[in-house]
């Protein structure tokens, strides 16, 4: 009966064949290959290009370099710090009010004795699925100085029409409403999922301990949300920072661009005047603004631990 070779001659030639056949083994890249394709030709060349563009000018289809001269053009335009400082005063209004409010409805969503969960979820989460343009519509006329439901209803009760968006302090108020409006039920789903990881039997244990259900809240979901609060606070403070779709729509920026954001202001200039290298320093400014305040809120959080 003839015996197998196994010489550590032969075992060696399998050795390197399989190496071979390991390196050039091309089938896992041109699986990934059409995923990174795709982000280089429209994530990261236009990202690059932009950087590329924030230090020049561009003018009759021909780019010239102008150094910083975008940069101090930018933070030489009291419009610019006025536009940055309108998103900021949005930024700690409405971003705190929305997450107490979020917070409040999860509790409630979560709670054992509401019927029909699912429905409820469903009928805060809707405001999220509606289309931006849609709901910025709605509201413009819900809200609208001359025959809106709300001044309607305000004379109804012997007051006066607030305008909405002839005076700049209600117009900022206006744009609060709505993204207040749109924006909670989306976060309230997202620590709703928080509150169901709580167990129980915390609110077991400090029941039997006397906590009410006010110092339960305080003293347990609170503190165990924190990692999904901090979550939804660094979402809406970027997406705040963004903010585009409701001053464009609704208030176009006024009155006297007092409701102007900076993503408005830096839209006018890319397609209003057509200043796409002054446009495009902006961004990154704004960028860095959002990449400092995220880690100002982690580091503030600890990191979202309890």
């Amino acid at each position: 009966m003839a015996k197998a070779d196994v010489s550590p001659k032969n075992s060696k030639g399998d050795l390197k064949m399989k190496k071979k056949r390991s390196v050039f083994n091309v089938s896992p890249y041109l699986f990934v290959a059409p995923f990174f394709l795709v982000f280089a030709i429209f994530m990261l060349y236009p990202v690059v290009y932009s950087f590329i563009l924030s230090f020049s000018t561009w003018r009759a289809g021909e780019m010239t370099f102008v150094g910083l001269e975008n940069y101090k053009r930018l933070f030489s335009d009291a419009l610019f710090w006025k536009s940055l400082g309108t998103t900021g005063l949005i930024l700690i209004v409405q971003v705190p009010i929305m997450l107490v409010l979020a917070t409040i409805v999860a509790s409630t969503l979560n709670s054992d004795k509401l019927k029909a969960k699912g429905l409820f979820r469903l009928g805060f989460f809707l405001p999220a699925l509606i289309d931006l343009v849609t709901y910025a519509l709605v509201f413009s006329l819900i809200f609208n100085e001359g025959y809106g439901l709300i001044n309607q209803a305000l004379g109804l009760m012997g007051l006066g029409p607030i305008q909405w968006f002839s005076d700049g302090m209600w117009a900022k108020i206006l744009i609060i409403i709505a993204v207040t409006w749109r924006w909670t039920g989306y976060n309230a789903i997202i620590l709703l999922s928080g509150l169901q990881t709580i167990p129980k039997e915390l609110y077991e244990s400090a029941s039997i301990d006397g906590a009410g259900k006010v110092k339960s809240f305080f003293m347990i979901t609170v503190p165990l949300l924190k990692p999904v609060l901090l979550f939804c606070g660094i979402l809406s403070t970027i997406g705040t920072l963004q903010l585009f779709a409701e001053p464009f729509v609704l208030t176009g920026g006024g009155p006297r661009n007092e409701t102007s954001t900076v993503i408005l202001y830096l839209y006018d200039k890319a397609f209003g005047s057509f200043n796409f290298g002054l446009a495009s320093a902006g961004a990154y400014v704004v960028t860095t603004i959002i990449a400092v305040l995220s880690y100002f809120q982690v580091k503030a959080s600890k990191g979202g631990e309890v």
